[in-house]
């Protein structure tokens, strides 16, 4: 049997595929309410200028793989752009991703808390709840992946 290999890419040819994700990106981040560049941020828990450089296509800073569940979790893509957005990302980045992700099961907690008469503020907290919401999330998957069940899971 005979390998095939694929044809090796120019790097114009990967900076103009990794220019037509982040343009989807870009116009998804458009459509939403201001602040999503803040919010996505910190979700990232990375600081802003690393969400320009991976929203602006004029950069071939590519979005690292593991943020793309964040990104779309936040930003609420519709099915046809994170159809286009997953199509795009594999040929730019063809090996960096499984074919069928892992689907997550989630669950919606409500904490009710008080109005602090202050939307600034109400939004301060509102991130940091989120944010240590998914601080337990990492560390629980962790501990859960390193100390398997009884049942083997």
């Amino acid at each position: 049997m005979v390998a095939v290999d694929k044809p090796v890419r120019s790097s114009a040819d990967r900076r103009e595929a990794i220019a037509a994700y982040k343009s989807i990106l870009k116009s998804v981040l458009e459509g939403r309410p201001s602040g999503m560049r803040n919010r996505l941020a910190e979700a990232l828990g990375k600081n802003r200028s690393f969400v320009s450089h991976i929203t602006n296509p004029a950069y071939d800073t590519p979005i690292p793989s593991g943020h793309l569940k964040t990104i779309f979790d936040l930003c609420h893509f519709s099915a046809d752009e994170r159809r286009q957005f997953l199509e795009a990302y594999d040929e730019a980045h063809p090996a960096s991703r499984t074919r069928e992700p892992r689907v997550e099961k989630s669950r919606q907690v409500v904490v009710r808390m008080a109005d602090f008469g202050n939307d600034e503020l109400n939004r301060k907290v509102d991130r940091l709840m989120q944010s240590f919401a998914n601080e337990i999330a990492q560390t629980f998957a962790r501990e859960r992946r390193e100390k398997p069940t009884k049942n083997g899971r």
